[in-house]
């Protein structure tokens, strides 16, 4: 949760400072936030393959959090967009580090009737850090005069703090740490044998990501609608305040009900948020459209995490979720770079219109799944 007080405060300003101290066009931000995300992602799979055969989650979660804190000394200190974006990619590198493992040892740790409510609540408590996070930044930027390099130093405290926690208040599950030495090594064709429920699951989960690019396009649809530099971390306030509030109720609902019962419901708040976001012209429809985000969040998250720990073997988890993570991170950069092209080229309504269409061909590709499976 530290870990994600630090980040969500920066990100929750990285976009303004972006393109308002650094002159960043959105396209720019596009891409940077889209590779950035993508790294994250496609680092989970390397580190998810390691974590199943060395068997040890913790030193690899451990050195992914220390990564991502040494990056936040960095963003108070850069003065062009290329030093943004080192910082940022090896954040997110060392998120992506972090990732697999563990999502792994959640499973690990979770009786299998209650992994859904686990993953939810480690969203939920994921969604708190990123609450609090844009809430520091709002109050900050009030204090500091809207001077965003120094609240970007408020963000270096509880990252190292949240390294600390782990390294000393942390201990390895002993299942996990047992199983890893004796496996083979794992080598990449050893994703043939995770199914086809598994790649079904893949394709949904990358249909998904296409509809929701990146949130810092959410911080600068507030920005657009005129709402003040100090305030704009709100737009993430609400956002993750819903996303964790839904977080942990869907995860028990998943337990009990079928996940693709709920995948529908979170597609349609997705639906609705684009559509909200694509026609504001007030700051209230903006926090609303941000709320909905939130709550599609909460919904399909922690579920699609349940989703791929079902589906996959054991002794493959670590792998299934690095997998997971590579081919969503890829529709993550392709998603947020198409949001900027179409924000720079058409205005932001466009870019919102496109994430509704793209939730509307992963409602569809749902639908024929479900229909499949009923045959």
């Amino acid at each position: 949760m530290f870990m994600d007080i630090s980040s969500e405060l920066v990100h929750s300003l990285l976009p303004v400072f972006m393109s308002s101290v650094l002159g960043a066009s959105m396209l720019t931000i596009g891409v940077v936030e889209g590779a950035a995300e993508a790294i994250a992602a496609i680092s989970k799979g390397p580190a998810g393959v390691v974590s199943d055969y060395w068997g040890k989650r913790k030193s690899l979660v451990a050195l992914g959090y220390g990564l991502s804190a040494i990056t936040k000394l960095v963003f108070p200190l850069a003065s062009s967009i290329g030093a943004v974006a080192a910082a940022r990619f090896a954040d997110r590198i060392g998120k992506g580090i972090r990732g697999a493992p563990r999502d792994a040892l959640v499973a690990d740790i979770a009786p299998a009737h209650l992994r859904g409510a686990a993953y939810g609540l480690r969203q939920a408590l994921d969604s708190a850090g990123a609450f609090l996070g844009p809430a520091l930044a709002v109050i900050f930027m009030t204090l500091m005069a809207s001077d965003i390099r120094a609240v970007l130093w408020v963000a270096v405290a509880p990252a190292f703090f949240g390294v600390l926690l782990l390294v000393w208040g942390v201990q390895e599950p002993e299942r996990a740490a047992a199983a890893g030495p004796a496996r083979a090594p794992i080598h990449w064709r050893d994703a043939k044998r995770l199914g086809r429920e598994f790649w079904v699951i893949v394709a949904l989960g990358s249909i998904f990501t296409l509809a929701r690019f990146s949130e810092a396009f959410l911080v600068l649809r507030a920005q657009d609608v005129g709402l003040d530099i100090a305030l704009v971390p709100v737009v993430m306030v609400v956002m993750s305040g819903v996303y964790a509030a839904s977080a942990y109720p869907a995860g028990r609902i998943s337990d009990r009900f079928s996940p693709r019962t709920l995948l529908p419901v979170g597609l349609l708040a997705l639906i609705v948020a684009d559509m909200a976001l694509a026609t504001a012209s007030s700051i209230t429809v903006v926090l609303t459209g941000a709320a909905l985000w939130g709550l599609h969040m909460g919904i399909t998250q922690g579920l699609f995490s349940k989703l791929v720990a079902d589906a996959a073997p054991v002794e493959l988890r670590g792998t299934a979720f690095g997998v997971y993570s590579v081919v969503t991170g890829v529709s993550m950069l392709l998603a947020s770079v198409i949001a900027g092209a179409l924000w720079t080229s058409l205005g932001p309504a466009a870019t919102f219109f496109a994430g509704a269409g793209f939730s509307a061909v992963a409602a569809l590709g749902l639908l024929a799944h479900r229909r499949r499976s009923a045959a």
